[in-house]
């Protein structure tokens, strides 16, 4: 018999952040958890897409504040 466990708030963050177990998700699988884990459009910002490039050494993609009238 399986018995299923409530995967918590804690049991994720030890997930994310236990190298070898993190190692086990597919490019696909970070992918969709990257694009998917904000929880909405005012988390998205000048600051943190810069730094995301930075950490990632992206210096050839360029983030452009744009202002609407």
């Amino acid at each position: 018999m399986i018995t299923k466990k409530n995967f918590t708030r804690e049991d994720f963050m030890l997930f994310f952040r236990d190298n070898d177990k993190l190692n086990t998700l597919t490019n696909n699988d970070r992918i969709e958890v990257f694009s998917q884990i904000l929880a909405g459009g005012s988390d998205l910002t000048i600051e943190l897409l810069n730094s995301i490039l930075l950490d990632y050494s992206k210096d050839d993609i360029e983030v452009v504040n744009v202002v609407h009238d």
